[in-house]
Order: C-alpha cells, then structure tokens, then sequence
C-alpha cells in the first residue's frame, strides 16, 4: 500500500471534515487497481466503537468491497499472544477490593478520612491506578516525588496509595483491565520488533493524549507499512507557532498540544504531515480565523500581523450562529426550536456539550413534540425503574420503615406488578388515607393487620406487613449475604402476596439490572464485610457506573453528543451548547491524592492536558458546515464567563473592522437573536383574566347546619374557610410523615396538663411543679408519642419553664373551685334556625355556690378582650352554653368565670369579658349573626377579617388568593 520510506508515515484531515466519510475515501483511493483482498489485509485501529460503526455504515454504502480489519485501541492485542497472559480481573472486583482495603485502613486509622467517604475513596483510587498504569507510573515514581513544601496531607495521600502497592506486581496478583491492556501493548509492540507486520496498520481518529496510546502511535507511524491519520490537524498554523507548542507546560491547553509532542517525539516537523484526501473543509476561511483565535497566549500578538490578512469575515462566519441566552432554560427552548425545525426538514442536528443539566432541559423542551433525542450518554441505571426501585429497597435495612418509605414502593410501578395491579393501587391509596388519617409516622406490622383486617384487605394487608415491616438489620455482614437478602426481597415485593412471575426484570432497564446484579453476585466474594448504610451505598455506586440505551426509540437524526463524539461528525448541524467557563471546558475535579505540580512531576494527566482535549474537540466542531455557539448570560441567579475560546473568537472579530469583524459578529447574534426571539414567544403564557375576590353564596338549604365553637372565629374573619369545609365538604389532607406541629404539641400538653390536674384531686400532695414534671416526661417523652427525639427534649423544656407557675396559679383556682368536668363536650340549639352549635370545653370547675368556672389551655398566645368582644367568641359561646344547660349532666347557676390560660413562653390568664358581654346578650347576638348567614344572598367571602395580611389560610389555592387582595371588593356569585 505504500513504499518503502524511513520516516514515518503521518497523515491528517482538517478540522471540519467528515472524519470518517474523509477516511474511507482514501482508503478507496489508494486501494484503486489492487486486487479485492487488499482491502481485508488491512489494519485499521480506531479509537471508539462509534467511529468504527460509522465506518462500517459509510462502506455498506457501496461500491461493494470487503471492508478493512477494524479493531479498537483497547483491543490491539493478538489472540494468540494474549493467551500467555494472565486473564485480567473485572474491574468491579478491583473496586470491590479497593473498598474492602479503604474500609480497613479508616477502621485503623478514623482520622485520616470520613466514612462517608469510604466508595469515593476507592472510585477515585481506582481512577488513578488506571491513569498511573495507562501512563507506565508506578507507585515508586510518586513516593519518590519531592514534597518536602507539602503539609501532612500528602503522608495521608501516601498511606492510601500505599495499599495499591500489591496491584502494580503482575507476579502476586492477577492484572486489572487497564494493566492487562498496558501488557498487551507491550506485548504486540516487542513482536513487532521482531516480526513487523508486512500488512497495513492504519491508526485513525486518536490524538494520542494518553500514554499507552502514544506509545502505540509511535510504534505504528515507524512500521513498514504503518501510518497514522490525524483528526481536526490545522493546517493554518505556523511552523513557528509548532515549535511553540512543545513547551507542556505552556502549551498543553492548546488544542493542538498532543499533534505537536507526537510529531517532534517521531523527529517530525508540521510540515511533513500530509493530507490523508483531496476534501476540503466546509470553510477555509473560517478555519483560519479560529486558528488563529487559538492560538498560545504567548503569541496572540500575531493577531495583529495576521488579522489583516484574514479574508472577509462575513462569508467565513455565514454559517455561524451565537445564541447568547439570558437563562439556561431559555438556552434550551431555542436549541430545542432549532432541533425540532432540523427534525421536520429532515436534517441531522446534533447537540454537543458536557453540561448535562443543559442536555436534560433540551430533551424535557424536545418532549413536548414527542421528539426524543438520541443521547449517546443514555439514561444512569440508578434512574431507571429498576435502578430507583432496588436502590429503595436497600434503604429498607437501614432504619424502622416509615410511613414516606412504604408509600414510596407501594406506588412504584414495579411494586405489585405481578397481578392485579388495579386492586394493589386501590389497596394502597387506602391504606395511605388511613396512615394520613391517624398519623403513623412509623407504621407498625400490628397496625396494618388490624387495618387489613377491619379494611377486608387481610392477605394484602399480610404482604405489606411481611415484606415492609423488618426491622433493620444492625451490624456488618458478608457484601454476599446482603445482595441474597436484598435481591430476595426486592423480588417478593415485586411480585406480590401471589408470588407470581413481576416485571423487575423484564424490558430494557430490568435486563440490564439483572445483568449488573448478576454481575455483583459473581464478585461479591471479593467484597468486605459492610453494615447497612454502606451496603446500600456500594449498591447505588454501583448502579451509576452503569447506562442504559434504548437505539430502538430515539429519533434518528436529533443526536446529543458528548465532546469527543465531535470527531465522528456526520451530522449537517452541530450545536455547542453550554460554552462558558466551567461548563466547556469543564473545571477540573477536585484531586484527593496528588496535585498540579506533583501529576506533572510523576508524568500523570494534568487540568491543561484536558482542558487541551476540550479544546480540540472545540476546534473540530466548530469548523462543520453548519454551527451554532450558544450560551446563557446567567446560571444560578450569578452571571457567567464565556467559554475562552468563545471569548477570543469574539474579541479578535471585534478587532477586525477592516476585515467586518463587528459587523460579522452582529450578524452571527442577529441570526441567534431570531431563535430567542421565537423562543421567548413560545414561552410566553397566554394571558387570562385575574380570579376575583371569591364570595359564593349557597343555597340555604345547603349550607351548614352545625358548627363548633372554635369555627365561629373563622365564620367571622374568613367565611370562605367555613364553605369550602363545611360546603363543599373539602378537608386538607393530613401530611404523610407528620411534622412535629403546634398542633400535636397543643394535643400533648392538653393531656398533660389534665393528668396532672385530675391527679392533684385525688392526692393534694401532687399539685407542686416536680409532679408536673414528672407528668411531662411520662407523656411528652414518651418515643411512641413523639417519635422525635430533638423534638421531645424542646417541648419538655418549653413546659418545664412555665411549670412553676402552672402549679402556683393552680393551687389558685383550685382554691376558687373545684375541677368537674374534663373535655366534656356540649351542644346548644337554635330551633328557628334548625342550627346546633357544638363545643367541647376543656375543663369546667364548680364553685361551692354552683358557680360554674370554665377554663382553656391555650399553648400558644391566648385572644386578648378585644378579639375576643369581636372575633374569637370561643369562650364567650361556651359560658352562654352552660346557661342554656347545653352540657349534659351540668346545671349550675350560672357562669361565674370563663378564663383562657396560656401556657406559652409568657403565661398568663386572660378572662374573657363576660362583665361586658353577659352571657345572655353573647346567644342573642350570636342568634342574629347565624339568621344573617341562612339569608340567601349571604356570601361567605374569603378572607374577610384576617388579623394580618400574611395570615394564610387552609384554602387560600382554592380561593386562588394572590390573584386579588384584600383591598378588592368580593364578588358575590348566587349558586343554584
């Protein structure tokens, strides 16, 4: 295929070009006039499975021939070499032994790292001993690095690395994927040595950024019949700007750093690397504008010499569109719009960038007209159905089950899939109204069989009860014993009180599941022992290491990319998306073990060098036919960088007004300017009229015929409140996993305070503050209570500092009259009306003249005169009770005191003003205020008589508060 030469063979292609499509084509034309199994003899090394697929799909396209020996860069080895090496280990089980060694130094030394940060720890020890073997360093090189300016970080770092020490002597341990790779290299490298291979070897498509890859790069462009085709080479730039470039630590940010170590490692010069075809890039004269864009920092000088030769920038930027959004979420409506229009006209678009965040809102904005873009990255099995639902079923092991954790899994699709899906949902929503209804925030096995039973749900109620309500497993066990017992019971609850066949591990996402599960079976021997938590955390680590592809779903021509996908092309438009500082090129991770001058000491990957293969990619993309560059101006309420390469192209355009470098940089935003603009009228809502201030009035015979006390305060200050509740029969549903609330407090301390009262009657002795104390441990500590162990502490001592005072002033009323009657409950009727009015008082002592003296506990600040003359009638209702003799078994004289008695941070008694509002005159006016509410065009208005404007209401949705004010005037609405 080529004659004999000494030097090395090294071809490129352009930025801009049809990698692929460029490859074949000179494939084709060096091949012209061999016989047809010249082709088959030929070697060709690629650098992704993508690229080989594509290479495949460009010869199927015809002329008809047999297609070249395609191999990838991780499988260069000859087979029958790689029998004489040890068979590498998978590199699950090198992490599961790094977790395992992790987990023993922290247990012996706790200071040098949190557990929490046990699978980081062996995820990122793991990275580095495949970066230290993929670039031939080994642990002595970095033991013997100089750190004598470093702090005690680096001798923990080193009692770390210590312990992979073992992994780097092939003679003990079987190799890893990537140093049984590194032994397959050198394998093939020393039998070419010795028998160079008379067939062509071609490497295509790599920039050689890794060790072991350059290494091979080398040896190939030195073989007899080897070369090398260079992706994205640039052809515009100097050779003095090459000789530039060698400088690492200068220039490793230069996209074109790798091309130029290669060359000068092979004894090269930029101008012996030859154009692998005769195509041409989509446009010279942009190519040239962002060569010169990026070049070093050190010579961006030579903007000024060589701006001006630069040919006209308007037709070099023709194709070029800058969308510089001004939120992220408007960055994804206008790429979204551009994907749909290249989807409806039959284009290929792809979306490259790394910001995943901006790829998931592009798909999100894409969903809405069904289309679905083909994401080379997939979805995380961690998020797929199985994935979520087998990571909630390890968490199962860690604590008591509550109520939260069992809704989750009855709802998840996969829970109960076996059979009768319809009757599990309806079980459940059941059961869920059930939990909310009596507050379970830890739903006992006890519990939900007595409710299955009274629900006639017995044998699912058994199920829940069997599956869910374990208690959790304390201790560390075998990493084997916990998958069986996971894997078990993520299958029972599955399947259902049947057993019957689920669907967990049905479809795409369950067959892959099986498939990693299986896969974690077969190497959990090599696990060490966990305890729950970190058991549930391997498992999810696990998971996200894995993805899932569905080829058969997406739409074939709206493609998202990664970065290095770039060299593939083949889509007619590419969208950059995302270019601004920390997002392209992204900022480097944060490295636990070595830093900047010490990787670059050791020979390790550097932030340059990456930030150099961003770089690259940037170079190949932004030279296709069609492209966009888009940004957004704001990220997280803080404004944002561009992208350097972004900003120097911009600031060398604007540079060049000889050249129409404004004027072309004004069209490129005019043209981006466009699609935000039908962006922004896609976004923008239809306007509707504001809802009015609500004020239905029901018919008569629909409203309530009853009320308690305590609603008159909300028939008063907000009516709405009484018609939604009381009308319309609408109650707020109680929370799932019920928050330690002012309202369970009041019910606590009710409790507490009546216990210590009735057992003052029967033993005088008590009624002192050790005794109330006492009293408020038993109840308020109580853990079947308050399962809320920061809670009970706060609520006891919120009671013990009021304490003193309770006992002092009860010893006072106790001295007036005596206590009779506990949370007695009352009932008093208007007979014009047909209307009863309800109460229960919560404690009514007689005095010796039959007096009767009402009290309630107010845990929070108790009405004062005023509310209580006008709005908060409670009291004063229930004294007018008592003389109508609405309690039963009660008939004193008559109501000698009403008292509310707060037991708040500033207690206090406050009477209500029975003086001025004798109970007689209160039932008269309240008999005058109900006739007024049976009138028919009576609205009951929301919000009426709010105490303050940012009080908020249970129903404030449903009156759609935020669209009026309370400065509005009600709308009344007469309902049939």
């Amino acid at each position: 295929m080529f004659e004999p030469s000494a030097a090395p063979r090294v071809f490129a292609v352009a930025p801009g070009i049809d990698f692929p499509e460029a490859l074949v084509a000179g494939l084709r034309t060096r091949m012209e006039g061999q016989p047809p199994e010249a082709m088959a003899r030929v070697e060709l090394i690629v650098n992704t499975t993508r690229m080989a697929r594509r290479i495949r799909q460009i010869f199927d396209r015809g002329p008809a021939t047999l297609l070249p020996r395609i191999r990838l860069l991780s499988n260069v080895a000859d087979p029958i070499a790689l029998a004489h090496l040890p068979a590498p280990v998978s590199p699950l089980r090198r992490r599961l032994e790094l977790t395992g060694l992790v987990s023993g130094l922290l247990d012996a030394q706790p200071d040098l790292a949190p557990r929490t940060a046990l699978f980081d720890l062996a995820d990122s020890l793991a990275t580095l001993m495949d970066e230290m073997q993929d670039e031939g360093v080994s642990p002595e090189d970095i033991a013997a690095l100089d750190v004598s300016d470093e702090s005690g970080h680096w001798q923990r770092a080193l009692s770390f690395l210590n312990i992979v020490q073992r992994y780097f002597d092939s003679a003990e341990d079987a190799p890893d994927t990537t140093s049984f790779r590194r032994l397959a290299l050198k394998q093939r490298l020393s039998d070419w040595e010795v028998n160079p291979p008379s067939h062509p070897v071609i490497l295509a498509g790599s920039t050689g950024s890794r060790g072991g890859t350059n290494e091979l790069m080398r040896a190939v462009a030195r073989l007899p019949q080897g070369e090398l085709v260079l992706p994205g080479f640039d052809f515009d730039t100097p050779e003095s700007v090459w000789h530039g470039l060698t400088d690492a630590l200068a220039s490793e940010d230069h996209p074109q750093f790798r091309f130029a170590k290669l060359i000068n490692d092979l004894g090269m010069q930029a101008g012996d690397v030859l154009r692998w075809s005769e195509a041409e890039p989509p446009s010279a004269a942009r190519n040239r504008l962002i060569s010169l864009a990026l070049r070093p920092a050190p010579v961006t000088d030579q903007w000024r010499d060589e701006g001006p030769m630069l040919p006209d920038l308007i037709a070099a930027t023709e194709d070029l569109t800058l969308v510089e959004a001004a939120s992220q979420r408007d960055e994804a409506t206008a790429i979204a719009l551009r994907l749909r229009q290249a989807a409806e006209e039959g284009v290929t678009a792809a979306l490259i960038t790394p910001d995943r965040m901006l790829t998931r809102q592009v798909t999100a904005a894409l969903d809405r007209w069904n289309i679905l873009p083909d994401d080379s990255a997939g979805t995380p099995l961690q998020l797929s159905p199985p994935g979520r639902f087998l990571r909630h079923v390890s968490t199962l092991f860690q604590h008591d089950l509550t109520a939260e954790a069992l809704l989750t899994l009855l709802k998840h699709p996969l829970c109960h899939s076996g059979h009768d899906r319809g009757e599990h949902l309806r079980a459940t929503r059941e059961l869920e109204l059930h939990i909310r209804n009596k507050s379970w925030p830890y739903p006992r096995p006890e519990l939900i069989r007595a409710w299955g039973v009274a629900a006639e749900m017995e044998s699912w109620a058994n199920w829940v009860a069997d599956s869910f309500c374990q208690p959790p497993r304390r201790g560390k066990r075998a990493l084997s014993d916990w998958i069986e017992d996971h894997i078990a019971r993520a299958e029972a609850i599955a399947a259902g009180p049947q057993g019957e066949d689920s669907e967990l591990w049905k479809e795409a996402a369950g067959r892959k599941a099986r498939a990693v599960v299986e896969g974690l079976r077969d190497e959990a021997g090599f696990g060490t022992d966990l305890d729950a938590r970190d058991y549930g955390d391997l498992f999810a680590a696990i998971l996200q290491q894995h993805e899932l592809r569905d080829r058969d779903a997406p739409h074939p021509r709206i493609l998202i990319w990664g970065t290095l996908e770039a060299r593939v092309m083949g889509a007619d438009l590419l969208i950059l998306g995302g270019l601004n500082e920390g997002s392209w090129p992204e900022l480097p991770g944060a490295d636990p073990w070595l830093n900047r001058r010490m990787r670059h000491k050791a020979g390790l990957l550097v932030p340059e060098r990456r930030i150099g293969l961003a770089a690259h990619d940037f170079q190949q993309a932004v030279a296709a036919p069609q492209v966009w560059l888009t940004r957004a101006l704001k990220s997280d309420d803080a404004e944002t960088v561009p992208s350097r390469w972004l900003n120097r192209l911009m600031n060398l355009m604007n540079g060049l007004p000889d050249r129409s470098g404004p004027q072309a940089l004004a069209a490129m935003k005019a043209r981006g300017g466009h699609w935000l603009a039908l962006a922004r009228a896609l976004e923008r809502p239809q306007p509707s009229p504001p809802a009015t201030r609500p004020s239905p009035a029901p018919p008569v015979e629909a409203r309530p015929r009853s009320l308690s006390v305590t609603e008159i305060k909300h028939l008063i200050r907000d009516p709405f409140h009484i018609y939604a509740k009381r009308v319309l029969r609408l109650a707020p549903l109680n929370p799932l996993q019920r928050a330690p609330d002012a309202l369970l407090r009041g019910i606590l301390i009710h409790e507490v305070l009546e216990e210590f009262v009735k057992e003052s009657l029967s033993d005088p002795s008590q009624l002192t503050t050790e005794a109330l104390l006492r009293r408020t441990t038993a109840l308020i500590g109580d853990p079947e209570r308050v399962p809320y162990p920061t809670t009970r502490h706060l609520w006891q001592a919120r009671l013990g500092r009021v304490a003193e005072w309770f006992a002092e002033t009860e010893r006072a009323r106790q001295a007036i009259a005596r206590p009779a009657h506990f949370e007695i409950m009352g009932h008093a009727e208007i007979p014009a009306l047909g209307f009863t009015l309800r109460g229960k008082a919560d404690r009514i002592d007689i005095d010796d003249r039959g007096g009767a003296h009402l009290y309630d506990y107010k845990t929070g600040a108790a009405p004062t005169e005023s509310q209580q003359r006008h709005f908060d009638k409670q009291l004063l209702l229930e004294a007018a009770m008592v003389e109508r003799g609405a309690f039963k078994d009660l008939q004193p004289r008559h109501t000698e005191q009403a008292v509310f008695v707060s037991v708040a941070n500033n207690p206090r008694e406050v009477p209500a003003p029975l003086e001025e509002m004798p109970a007689q005159q209160v039932w008269a006016e309240f008999e005058t205020l109900m006739a007024r509410w049976f009138e028919p065009d009576r609205g009951y208005t929301a919000r009426a008589a709010l105490v303050r404007e940012k009080d908020l209401s249970e129903y404030d949705h449903l009156s759609r508060f935020g669209e009026w004010d309370v400065v509005d005037e009600a709308d009344r609405e007469v309902l049939e």
